[in-house]
């Protein structure tokens, strides 16, 4: 495991997100490519459409149905989207162990583990998919231990 290729924004800041989608495109105008899947902050059709003029360099993914944040959702809507969450943590299982791309980020990914909608052992076989040429970048709040050997550098952003 390449800690060097394991990447982490975290904090209550804003911008995490920005700063993932921000290396995402330097990488790209690199010569690379890069896949971003987004979690929890449901479907917004507007930046979809944006960020899909930046294929086939950079490709974005939401599994989301619903507009709304997951926390805004009902109970019956978060079940749901709970399905579509496992089907873009599959996808990404997929993407690492096809190799699609130079850099897998997987937004709001943390919140996922925070609130056990991914195991350590799917965190762990998420880690043994990735080749040693495959950077993979984190973002969310909080970093769970589980996590933090895999990673070799974290970002911590604030709000002030």
């Amino acid at each position: 495991m390449c800690k060097e290729k394991v990447t982490v924004y975290c904090g209550d800041g804003k911008g995490k997100t920005a700063a993932a989608l921000g290396y995402a495109v330097q990488s790209a105008s690199q010569g690379n490519s890069a896949i971003i899947i987004q979690f929890l902050k449901g479907k917004k059709e507007e930046e979809l459409e944006f960020l899909r003029r930046l294929e086939p360099e950079v490709k974005f993914f939401s599994f989301a149905r619903f507009e709304k944040d997951f926390t805004e959702l009902s109970e019956e809507e978060q079940q749901e989207e709970s399905m579509n969450i496992r089907n873009g943590f599959n996808f990404a299982k997929k993407v690492l162990v096809t190799g699609e791309c130079n850099l897998l980020v997987l937004d709001s990914f943390l919140e996922l583990l925070d609130n056990k909608m991914v195991s350590e052992e799917d965190l762990e076989i998420l880690m043994n998919a990735k080749s040693e040429d495959t950077e993979i970048m984190f973002t969310g709040k909080h970093i769970n231990e589980a996590l933090r050997k895999y990673i070799g550098k974290i970002y911590e952003i604030h709000a002030e």
